[in-house]
């Protein structure tokens, strides 16, 4: 495709931006989800809403990572969103639309984001699935760990009682940072506040114990990070115990190196599935910690 240029993202380029990422997504679907499972249902405007709101705030935080390939009629048909996070880079969102695959056009988008993480010393990302995607990472050198995702209806009868859990503020930052560094070795800094405002803030800060989550409206804890596996296994329940009985849950993004998480999701009856790889570069697999799927 040798019409496609590689520009920096514009704030006007969110609403395409999120389109390709549907696209593409609902593509990778159909082709990777095991047979008999139904495809998600597309998202709704409302859905769609706080993966743009992700967009843009990183286009304030990390403009230098953040790039989209244009047609020469100015379609976007791809897009990388990377951020950094002290000595860590993430990859947040990397998607290039099926039919510009396979012309170099990710590859070129790859290496845009990736200069912005010169001199990290660490690198993270959650990965798909799709056999291009893991060749393309393990070449750059990334760990590939199969995740795991638990998903389903709680079986209210087994819900133990919590203790210590309380609703986090604003004055909880510092904590929130320090369990940051103690697990994936960079904090999330001005990522939190952007996920208070979309997340729910669950916080155990005892002098022998320490630990966040972040949950969903759902019950779904979507990031946590602790000092020791039984509080983290106590964030997971408490999230869990405030999904409503009609409403499926899910813990996505459980590696091996977090079994605990894999232990509650048995008690709780959920289901297992395996679902992509996170990958890291110049670090393990953090623990106890689910990572977020796109803030990592």
């Amino acid at each position: 495709m040798p019409d496609v240029r590689i520009r920096p993202l514009r704030e006007d380029d969110v609403p395409a931006v999120e389109r390709v990422q549907e696209t593409g997504f609902a593509a990778l679907d159909a082709r990777t989800l095991p047979r008999g499972r139904p495809l998600p249902p597309r998202r709704t405007p409302e859905e769609n809403e706080p993966w743009a709101e992700r967009a843009r705030h990183l286009l304030r935080t990390d403009p230098e990572g953040c790039w989209v390939a244009e047609h020469g009629d100015g379609t976007v048909v791809g897009y990388a969103l990377a951020l950094r996070r002290e000595t860590l880079w993430v990859l947040a969102s990397f998607v290039v639309r099926p039919d510009a695959q396979g012309r170099g056009v990710g590859t070129q988008l790859l290496a845009a984001a990736a200069q912005h993480g010169r001199g990290c010393l660490r690198a993270m990302l959650s990965a798909s699935a799709d056999p291009a995607a893991v060749r393309r990472y393990r070449l750059a050198g990334f760990d590939l760990h199969p995740q795991m995702e638990l998903h389903g209806h709680v079986d209210r009868a087994l819900l133990p009682v919590v203790r210590h859990v309380r609703p986090g503020t604003e004055a909880d930052r510092d904590l929130l940072d320090s369990l940051d560094r103690r697990t994936r070795h960079a904090a999330h800094g001005v990522d939190h506040a952007l996920l208070a405002r979309q997340l729910r803030l669950l916080v155990v800060d005892r002098p022998s114990a320490q630990g966040y989550a972040y949950v969903d409206a759902s019950g779904s804890p979507r990031l946590l990070a602790a000092t020791d596996r039984r509080t983290a296994r106590a964030l997971v329940w408490e999230a869990l115990a405030a999904s409503a009985p009609d409403v499926a849950v899910s813990v996505p993004h459980v590696t091996a190196a977090n079994q605990w998480a894999l232990d509650v999701g048995v008690e709780a009856r959920l289901s297992v599935a395996t679902a992509g790889y996170l990958a890291v570069r110049g670090l393990r697999p953090p623990a106890p910690y689910v990572h977020h799927g796109s803030l990592l």
